[in-house]
C-alpha cells in the first residue's frame, strides 16, 4: 500500500517533538482514548444519531449545553473550522451588495466571505507600534469615524485577539456599533478559552458581540477543523443563520468533529479543566519571567504606552533573541531541539501554549531558548517597517475575483488591479485581496518576506514570482 500521509503522520508521532502549535489539545490523548472508538463512531446520520444540519435531539441537546457554558443565546457546532464559520456569520448579517467594516488584519477567510457573499468592505487599519515592530489593536474612535463616515455600512468585522493575543477594547466598540445600530460579528477565533478564566481578557460574549466564532481546536482540546458560532443578541437572525449554516456546511458533517467539539466544553466546563487552564496561566507568567531573564531574550507583553493594547493574552508567548530573526528562531528550535513553534515573522516567533502543556514542555522550551541565546551568531539586523501596506481599492473583491484574469510576473504586475489574494503564511493576513492595486510598495515588501523564510500564499509558476490579475 501506498500511503505517504499515513507515513508522514507516523513519523510526526515517533518523532514526539514538542507541541507549541495548534491543535490545542497537543496530541495528548487525555479526555478521551479515540483509538478505542475509531471508527466506530464515524457515522452518519441513522436513527437515534440526530442530524447536524436539523438538529432535534442529541445534538441540539449537545448544543443548548454548549450555549450554556459560553452564555450565548445560541450556539452552533461548526465543522468546517472557523473559515467555514465566518462564512456563514457574515452571510447570516449582510445581503450581497452591504458595505462592511473590516480590521484589515482579518484573517484570509473574511476576504474569501467577502467574495462569496459580494460585499463591499471599508478597511481600518491596527495601529503599528513601532517601538516594538508588532501590529496591535484598534482605536475604538477610528470604529465611531468610519461609522459616522459613512451610514451605509452594515455590520463591522473585528479580530478579537490577533495572532499576537493582543486585545482591543471590544466593550467600547461593541458600544460604538450599536450606537449606530450597527451589528458587531467577532473574529475570536483565537479566544475560546477566554470564556473559562477572568485572568483572561474578557470573552466577546461578554464584551457585548453580537455573533461570535470560536476556533475550538486552537486553544481548546478539540481536534483540527472544529469551531462554534455564538449568537450574542437578538440583532442576528437565528432562521437566516441557520439557512446560511445549511449553505455552506456539508451534507456529510463529521460525528467525530462534532464530539470533539462536545468534549472540549464539557472538559472546560468540569472543575479539572477549569483548574487544568488556572494552572496553565500560572504556569506561563512565570515561564514569561524566567524566559525575560535569559540574556538577549524579551517577551512582548504590552505596551503601557499603546492605549490600542486593551488587554494582551499571554497564553501566547512571543519572543524575540536578540541577533536572531524571528524565522531563524522557529526553524532552529524545530530542527535543533524538536520543538515546534506556531508561527514566526521577521522579529518574533509564537510559541502558542494550551492548558494541555505541561511542565516538561516548557521546560524543554526554557531550557532550547536559553541554549540557542547563549550559543547563537549575532546576525545585524536592521531595522524594517513592517507596517501593513494601505492598497487603493479598485473594484469590488468579488468584481475581480469573477473578472477576466490573466497571470503576469510580480514584478510586472505593479499598477495592475489584483485578481487572487497574496497572503504571507503564517498568519494568514493578505497583504492585497482582489480588487486592490498592486503596487511598489506591495511589490518590495512581499520580497522583503520571502527573502526572510516566509511563505507567500497565491504566487505561482516555477519560481514562485507570478500574480494573478484583472485584464
Amino acid at each position: 500500500m501506498k500511503t505517504p500521509v499515513f507515513d508522514a503522520l507516523k513519523n510526526l508521532m515517533e518523532e514526539n517533538s514538542v507541541s507549541f502549535h495548534m491543535p490545542g489539545h497537543k496530541g495528548k490523548n487525555t479526555l478521551i482514548n479515540w483509538g478505542d472508538y475509531i471508527p466506530y463512531i464515524d457515522t452518519t446520520e441513522v436513527e437515534g444519531m440526530d442530524n447536524l444540519l436539523e438538529p432535534r435531539g442529541i445534538i441540539q441537546d449537545s448544543q443548548d449545553y454548549a450555549a450554556e457554558v459560553f452564555g450565548s443565546k445560541a450556539t452552533y457546532y461548526a465543522v468546517n473550522g472557523s473559515t467555514g464559520s465566518i462564512y456563514i456569520a457574515l452571510a447570516a448579517i449582510t445581503k450581497p451588495g452591504d458595505k462592511v467594516l473590516i480590521q484589515r488584519n482579518c484573517h484570509k477567510a473574511v476576504y474569501n466571505a467577502l467574495i462569496l457573499n459580494r460585499i463591499q468592505p471599508v478597511y481600518l487599519y491596527p495601529n503599528y507600534n513601532e517601538n516594538h515592530n508588532v501590529l496591535t489593536g484598534l482605536y475604538p474612535e477610528d470604529v465611531d469615524e468610519a461609522l459616522k463616515a459613512d451610514p451605509e455600512i452594515k455590520a463591522v468585522v473585528i479580530t478579537y485577539p490577533n495572532y499576537y493575543g493582543v486585545c482591543s477594547d471590544l466593550k467600547s466598540i461593541a458600544d460604538i456599533v450599536h450606537k449606530y445600530n450597527k451589528v458587531l460579528m467577532v473574529d475570536e477565533a483565537h479566544g475560546p478559552h477566554f470564556t473559562f478564566n477572568d485572568k483572561l481578557p474578557v470573552s466577546a460574549l461578554k464584551a457585548g458581540a453580537d455573533i461570535v466564532i470560536n476556533s475550538t481546536h486552537k486553544t481548546l482540546p478539540s481536534f483540527t477543523q472544529t469551531s462554534m458560532i455564538h449568537v450574542g443578541t437578538d440583532r442576528v437572525d437565528l432562521n437566516k443563520l441557520r439557512d446560511r449554516y445549511q449553505l455552506y456546511t456539508t451534507t456529510s458533517p463529521s460525528y467525530l468533529f462534532t464530539l470533539s467539539n462536545e468534549m472540549a466544553v464539557s472538559y472546560m466546563d468540569s472543575q479539572e479543566g477549569r483548574e487544568r487552564l488556572e494552572w496553565s496561566i500560572k504556569k506561563v507568567d512565570e515561564v514569561i519571567e524566567r524566559l525575560n531573564k535569559i540574556p538577549r531574550v524579551e517577551v512582548f507583553t504590552g505596551d503601557p504606552d499603546d492605549p490600542t493594547i486593551y488587554s494582551k493574552d499571554n497564553t501566547k508567548i512571543l519572543i524575540t533573541i536578540d541577533g536572531i530573526r524571528g524565522s531563524m528562531v522557529k526553524k532552529k528550535l524545530r530542527t535543533d531541539y524538536n520543538i515546534r513553534l506556531e508561527m514566526a515573522d521577521f522579529y518574533y516567533a509564537l510559541i502558542l501554549t494550551s492548558l494541555m502543556n505541561d511542565d516538561d514542555d516548557y521546560e524543554k522550551v526554557i531550557a532550547a531558548i536559553e541554549d540557542l541565546a547563549k550559543n547563537a551568531p549575532y546576525e545585524e539586523i536592521n531595522w524594517v517597517n513592517v507596517k501593513m501596506p494601505t492598497p487603493k481599492i479598485i473594484i469590488r473583491p468579488a468584481d475581480a475575483y469573477y473578472g477576466k484574469k490573466e497571470q503576469v510576473k510580480l514584478k510586472d504586475a505593479i499598477g495592475r488591479v489584483s485578481a487572487a489574494p497574496i497572503i504571507p503564511y503564517p498568519p494568514g493576513i493578505p497583504l492585497i485581496v482582489p480588487g486592490e492595486e498592486i503596487t511598489q510598495e506591495i511589490y518590495e515588501h512581499v520580497l522583503f518576506l520571502m527573502d526572510n523564510g516566509i511563505e507567500i500564499v497565491g504566487l505561482m509558476g516555477k519560481e514562485k514570482d507570478n500574480v494573478v490579475v484583472v485584464e
